[in-house]
């Protein structure tokens, strides 16, 4: 083994760091073995790792309430119009307090704002199971989504100096694709809780799981990669120490002003307004639209989960295909642009023959395909909001989150309604319309135009 190479590569590393305003603090793990080490420690994986586990948790309990609404709406006796009522209340919550979350994520670091709000999260997960009535179960889901509504903004974030800039669109997507796994095994999880412990049961066991990993993400994870003790200099190197290891003296303000007139961010919310409004169709009307529409047994709408799976696959591959397409046509916006047009357009075909046909192994095939279409999506809008705020995108993020999740407020609501008055038709209808609208506006969208005035690869 070459210690004295080995030596002057550490030496190296924190003449580098240091040179840029970053202390280091070789701690136990580092000083004993990261400077012999050649490969690049894998810290940046079980980062990865740990954001998976909070989407996969969060839309296991999105699609908890879901799948338990028919047992809810019996024991409270609601309407679907009441019951939808009492589940938007935490996405009006969500989609209010995004752009504060975004803010505190960028002001304060994803460890601690990503660690309040998924113990805030667990707390109020388990208060659901303590709920009574329509109104009871709305006021916990309201308070429910103010805590949470900083998750996604900050776990982003938390992503941006953890992996390489070609690695954006996978890194989000791989995030995101733990919220459609956890809301597809929703269904088949909480139905077999259900059947033993009955439906409060559901939310006290997710309440337990979400203050454990609260825990263990602020033990483990740091804002700045430099600053872990278990990440070693050919990490460092390959996250590029410039932005990985430099960390500011001072808090820098966020520029409102420049998100806000962002043309390309309005748009890319637009579009994730409709994302969120087909979204949420699923997560909260699906179950039910298979057993009232296609007369599905109770145990047979945990075919609910399909589409669900197949989005948590799509998820990954709509974020790697567009990382494969920027490397391969040197165009950011091309690659990015492309992915997300034909999820759209591929959703929005799939949406009318999934609901007008009589046969119900069609109906369950098409709506998958269009779910799947849709997810393709997802990974590419989380990436361009990274492209488009860098450093600031925790808080250009919760924009954009914010209208994904006032349209899943309003699915959550009108579905109830229009179920109600004309029949399951039109909220898949509307769902069809809005998707081909999206491929349309998402074509225009450019994420090479930063709100700052960065340095880009010329090739991009």
């Amino acid at each position: 083994m070459d210690i004295g190479r080995a030596d002057l590569d550490t030496a190296a590393r924190e003449g580098a760091l240091t040179s840029l305003g970053t202390k280091i603090d070789p701690g136990p793990d580092r000083a004993a073995g990261s400077s012999l080490d050649s490969a690049p420690s894998r810290v940046r994986f079980h980062v990865l790792g740990l954001t998976f586990f909070m989407a996969f948790m969060m839309y296991m309990e999105r699609g908890a309430i879901g799948a338990a609404a028919p047992k809810i709406m019996r024991e409270f006796h609601l309407d679907k119009i009441t019951m939808g009522w009492s589940i938007s209340a935490f996405n009006w919550s969500y989609a209010m307090f995004q752009v504060p979350g975004g803010w505190l994520a960028d002001r304060f670091g994803s460890r601690l704002v990503l660690g309040i709000s998924m113990a805030w999260w667990a707390i109020f997960t388990a208060a659901t199971g303590l709920s009574y009535n329509a109104t009871s179960l709305g006021l916990t889901r309201f308070l429910f989504g103010i805590g949470e509504a900083s998750a996604f903004p900050a776990g982003s974030r938390a992503l941006v100096r953890w992996l390489p800039t070609r690695q954006r669109a996978f890194g989000q997507g791989f995030q995101h694709s733990g919220s459609r796994l956890g809301a597809a095994l929703a269904p088949l999880f909480v139905v077999l809780l259900i059947s033993v412990w009955g439906w409060r049961s559901v939310f006290f066991i997710f309440g337990l799981a979400g203050l454990l990993w609260a825990i263990e993400w602020y033990r483990y994870y740091r804002d700045f990669p430099a600053k872990h003790a278990k990440v070693n200099a050919e990490e460092l190197r390959l996250l590029h120490a410039e932005s990985a290891g430099t960390v500011p003296r001072t808090k820098l303000a966020v520029p409102w002003s420049r998100i806000f007139r962002s043309s390309d961010l309005w748009i890319l919310s637009a579009c994730y307004f409709c994302y969120g409004w087909v979204l949420w169709l699923y997560l909260a009307w699906f179950p039910t639209y298979l057993r009232e529409a296609r007369h599905f047994t109770e145990l047979k709408s945990g075919l609910a989960s399909i589409p669900l799976l197949a989005a948590t696959f799509t998820n990954v591959a709509g974020g790697l295909l567009s990382d494969k397409l920027v490397s391969r046509w040197k165009d950011l916006r091309r690659g990015r642009v492309a992915v997300s047009r034909a999820g759209f357009f591929i959703a929005g075909l799939a949406l009318l023959p999934g609901v007008l046909t009589t046969s119900h192994t069609v109906a369950l095939v098409c709506l998958t395909i269009a779910l799947a279409g849709l997810e393709l999506t997802v990974a590419v809008s989380w990436a361009m909001c990274i492209d488009i705020g860098g450093n600031y995108s925790g808080s250009v993020s919760s924009v954009m989150n914010t209208l994904g999740n006032l349209g899943g407020a309003l699915a959550a609501v009108v579905v109830g309604y229009l179920a109600t008055g004309f029949g399951w038709t039109s909220p898949f209808i509307i769902a069809c319309v809005l998707c081909l609208l999206s491929s349309v506006l998402v074509s225009t969208v450019d994420p090479r135009r930063s709100i700052l005035p960065v340095a880009r690869d010329p090739e991009l």
